[in-house]
């Protein structure tokens, strides 16, 4: 299993401090996404990082 399928794994384990670097990993690219015209949107990067959660929970492990 690729390293990073193991995290994914561990994440939907709900080990709080593994998705919480899940989600400092991903947080250059939700805040990039949460700009709109230049502009931080805080409730955009929130709906993005719940998305983001919301995937690794449904992520089934490659065989």
């Amino acid at each position: 299993m690729m390293e990073f399928e193991r995290v994914l794994f561990r994440d939907k384990q709900g080990d709080e401090k593994v998705i919480e670097q899940r989600l400092e990993m991903f947080r250059p690219m939700l805040i990039r996404n949460a700009l709109i015209r230049g502009v931080f949107e805080e409730d955009l990067y929130q709906e993005l990082a719940i998305e983001t959660l919301k995937c690794i929970q449904c992520f089934k492990q490659l065989e």
